[in-house]
């Protein structure tokens, strides 16, 4: 009973977006016509973001129980969270946060999906303090350039404070927690390490 009960939950949350996706492919194709997907990041910062964000992002259908570094969250769950929940709470919500993004992966492409999550992934503080959500505002904002443009030090920066941008502040650029993170993620990235599990995704393989 209570196992059918579950899986009814997520199937809400499938229905639900499936219902949404017609208005989230013209904002995602909106987004990408105006240089703000993931294609505009360019080849080489797109493969740095998904590594860290959500490795198996090309291969997965909303979730990930294996891959190491993927945690519990993919880019489509998080998206899932934002645009599915007006309050989203840890336990039972994630059930149905599953089902929504299992349904978004359904109903859109992974351009798609990664266009809406650059635009909603919380970023923190901008400069005059004020909160910003997106990767191409928070670029804009603190670097007066698009992420593509930006040096790489500063784009490894802006990927390292999407796991805690309450604590990790792009407006502190030469913290000691960010510029370690953004370390790891260069290590990451160059190879030099992995992940020690599917939930590491503070990157503690990487802590040479």
């Amino acid at each position: 009973m209570a196992a059918a009960l579950f899986v009814g939950y997520g199937y809400t949350g499938y229905r639900d977006a499936r219902a949404d996706a017609q208005s989230l492919e013209q904002e995602a194709n909106a987004l990408i016509a105006a240089g703000q997907g993931g294609v505009a990041l360019g080849v080489d910062r797109r493969a740095i973001l998904l590594a860290v964000e959500d490795p198996a992002f090309g291969s997965h259908y909303g979730v990930d129980f294996t891959t190491p570094g993927a945690g519990a969250t993919t880019i489509t769950q998080s998206l899932a969270k934002s645009d599915g929940f007006a309050d989203f709470t840890p336990g039972l919500h994630k059930i149905r946060q599953s089902g929504y993004a299992i349904g978004l992966e359904a109903a859109l492409t992974k351009p798609q999906i990664l266009a809406l999550f650059l635009n909603r992934v919380p970023m923190g503080a901008g400069p005059d303090g004020t909160w910003i959500d997106g990767l191409y505002a928070a670029s804009e904002a603190h670097f007066g350039a698009s992420p593509s443009d930006v040096p790489l030090d500063a784009f490894l920066k802006m990927v390292a404070v999407m796991i805690a941008p309450g604590a990790l502040k792009l407006a502190d650029v030469d913290a000691p927690e960010l510029i370690e993170r953004a370390g790891r993620i260069a290590a990451l990235v160059e190879e030099e390490c992995e992940p020690a599990s599917h939930s590491d995704v503070w990157l503690e393989g990487c802590d040479l």
